[in-house]
């Protein structure tokens, strides 16, 4: 992730993607722009970003999403891979934004969270 462009895992119908992006530009900064829900992670990317992030796969699920409970998500006894692979699947299911800068990584939520890896 070091050598790679900024980028913004973006919903360009979500508000506070749409302030992350424009924070990153009010900074000079012009991200690779990835509309996951059209180009969605694989289950591999989204496993590095949960670790450059310093979190948990839960800690990037929507889990007010009604796909969350039909799926079957809440199910505690799911492991990280399994969560993972749903999350590409059904990319709506992804907290947004996250924004990648330098081999780092941050939820933009708030949007002002992604000025600590800037």
């Amino acid at each position: 992730m070091a050598d790679q462009p900024t980028r913004i895992y973006h919903n360009p119908r979500c508000s506070k993607s749409r302030q992350t992006l424009a924070l990153l530009e009010e900074k000079g900064i012009e991200p690779q722009i990835i509309k996951y829900l059209e180009t969605p992670p694989t289950a591999d990317e989204l496993a590095e970003l949960v670790t450059t992030m310093g979190c948990s796969v839960r800690d990037i699920i929507r889990v007010k999403e009604s796909e969350y409970k039909e799926l079957g998500l809440d199910n505690p006894e799911l492991d990280d891979r399994a969560l993972l692979q749903a999350l590409s699947d059904h990319p709506k299911l992804i907290e947004r934004p996250v924004v990648t800068h330098n081999g780092k990584a941050a939820m933009g939520r708030p949007p002002e969270n992604v000025l600590d890896i800037l």
